[in-house]
């Protein structure tokens, strides 16, 4: 069976909640699924790696970005940037491949704007207080960062209900397993099967 084009699909969630690690194992286990590496003025955490995880880039270089129209969607986020390119998406598309994106609620909103047939989702934590010990477990971020990120998680989950699907991420596999699941439903809808294919296949006369 075969596809004429790949799928878009967007995954948001708070902080902390685990939705990197869930994209990063679905890349393991689905085939023919590909991430769109987003650009961003971050610096590098540990273990990092430009062009994997992020294209990093200075302020400048991003800001000449945005002018020249590379971005689908971009956004300033906790004091730095963050963009995704339109024509990395595009191609991956084009290509028949399904392409993740691992973006905030904000940039969600536009890429349903540039992109109607993308699939949008949520994944949230078992609980706040979880989240919470979640984002302080990993080491990464100074307590004011912790307590500002919180902040934003109760505006950023607010905005669960513009998702197509919602993960709640309590338990890992169970997470993920959903997260597969979806993947493979949206490949086998009606839309996504190349016409030809049925015609020379089954419909073809002798």
């Amino acid at each position: 069976m075969r596809q004429k084009r790949g799928s878009l699909f967007v995954i948001s969630a708070p902080s902390g909640a685990g939705k990197t690690t869930l994209c990063q194992k679905l890349r393991e286990v689905v085939p023919d699924v590909k991430f769109s590496v987003s650009y961003t003025t971050r610096k590098p955490r540990a273990g990092e790696v430009d062009g994997v995880h992020y294209s990093f880039v200075d302020e400048d270089e991003f800001r000449a970005m945005i002018a020249e129209g590379e971005f689908v969607e971009w956004a300033q986020v906790h004091g730095n940037f963050y963009g995704t390119s339109k024509r990395r998406i595009e191609d991956m598309i084009n290509e028949g491949f399904d392409v993740m994106l691992d973006i905030d609620v904000q940039g969600g909103r536009q890429i349903k704007e540039h992109f109607p047939d993308s699939v949008l989702i949520f994944v949230l934590p078992p609980s706040m207080d979880e989240l919470k010990k979640r984002l302080t477990g990993r080491m990464s971020d100074a307590e004011d960062v912790i307590k500002k990120r919180l902040k934003n998680a109760i505006d950023e989950i607010r905005e669960y209900k513009n998702y197509d699907y919602v993960i709640i991420n309590d338990v890992f596999d169970d997470a993920l397993e959903d997260m597969v699941a979806i993947i493979i439903a949206e490949r086998i809808r009606t839309s996504k099967i190349e016409e030809g294919w049925i015609i020379e296949n089954f419909i073809k006369e002798e």
